[in-house]
């Protein structure tokens, strides 16, 4: 009896949170600008992997609609696009390209969260350097201590 009432209980939760306006929003704003990639195969793999979060070319998947992964959704998005955000490159104060290539080396982009509704984004060896070089290339390479140790 008290794992129906739970399950009630969350089922009930789960409906009213839908009425929680955030994250359904899913306005991509105006591309202003966009840096001059080194190698087309560099765009390639930032599409690839970096865009959905690092660009105002978002594709809002189906389950970014629902309460609370839209409110994850829109969180990384909202905070994604405010360190570095190619669709603003030269029309942004803060826009962190130097340390892209520095957070794919160390594992910490793409984020781990984001892989398994996102296959497609996992590079493999030969890929994640590619795209780690071309980032480099594109908007320079602030190095870590932690990444030189790496």
């Amino acid at each position: 009896m008290k794992v129906v009432k739970f399950l009630a209980g969350a089922a009930i939760a789960l409906l009213a949170i839908q009425f929680v306006p955030y994250g359904r929003e899913h306005k991509n704003p105006p591309v202003t600008g966009e840096p001059k990639w080194d190698s087309p195969r560099t765009h390639e793999l930032f599409n690839r992997s970096c865009k959905d979060c690092h660009s105002h070319e978002t594709v809002w998947p189906w389950y970014s609609s629902f309460a609370p992964v839209s409110w994850l959704t829109a969180l990384d998005v909202s905070f994604g696009r405010g360190v570095f955000n190619v669709s603003q490159w030269g029309h942004q104060d803060k826009n962190e390209g130097d340390r892209a290539a520095a957070e794919v080396r160390k594992g910490k982009m793409p984020l781990f969260i984001y892989l398994p509704a996102h296959p497609e984004a996992k590079l493999n060896a030969v890929e994640k350097k590619e795209l780690i070089d071309g980032l480099a290339a594109t908007f320079g390479d602030k190095k870590s201590k932690n990444t030189e140790k790496e």
